[in-house]
């Protein structure tokens, strides 16, 4: 139904946004792969999928096309939702996915949270063929600014609660995180190694 929407962030957040169009204001939930790219960005384009459903209608946001083909093809796949497949590109650009789907790289795309063995097979044995087709994309993605420890804390553990995991198990993701990483991890950084101790 819809291309794409073009217009003003009036808010940003790890996991969705508000984009204002000719006045209208449109919530898009957005994957830790945009959310990297929007900083700083005030007039933005976000390629969209809309999801219907018989209790929601739900707008999804990519800042590139092949994002949002990426999460067509995820959603294509039996038993993948849209919100796995937001946590898929939340984990990995498209092009480390892209790559781990043509390598066959199972234990990989198991450790997205999620992702069990036999989803793991499934991602590879439905997608592999249709990636093949696609040129390899070599996004180089920009880091998000640092900002203080706190507030980047708190960005990361509400984000996480954006993506449905209870409070109390997503601060601890993201104090063991914190724990393991050497410096100060930006929220984009914090949020993907948290993922991976829930």
């Amino acid at each position: 139904m819809y291309a794409y929407l073009k217009g003003n962030l009036t808010a940003i957040n790890p996991t969705h946004v508000y984009l204002e169009c000719n006045g209208v204001g449109f919530f898009i939930n957005i994957s830790l792969t945009t959310f990297a790219q929007l900083e700083n960005q005030t007039n933005v384009k976000l390629f969209v999928h809309l999801v219907v459903r018989e209790d929601a209608h739900t707008l999804y946001g990519f800042y590139t096309e092949e994002e949002k083909n990426m999460f067509l093809h995820l959603i294509s796949v039996s038993g993948v939702g849209p919100n796995t497949a937001r946590l898929v590109l939340s984990s990995m650009n498209v092009h480390e996915f892209q790559k781990a789907i043509l390598h066959e790289d199972v234990r990989l795309i198991q450790s997205i949270k999620g992702i069990g063995p036999k989803s793991a097979q499934r991602l590879i044995l439905e997608l592999k063929d249709k990636l093949k087709k696609e040129p390899l994309q070599d996004n180089i993605l920009s880091g998000i600014a640092a900002g203080s420890n706190s507030l980047i804390t708190d960005e990361a553990i509400a984000a996480l609660n954006m993506l449905g995991f209870q409070k109390a198990a997503a601060e601890k993701a993201v104090q063991k995180a914190l724990k393991e990483h050497h410096g100060q991890p930006s929220v984009e950084e914090l949020i993907k190694l948290s993922l991976k101790n829930l």
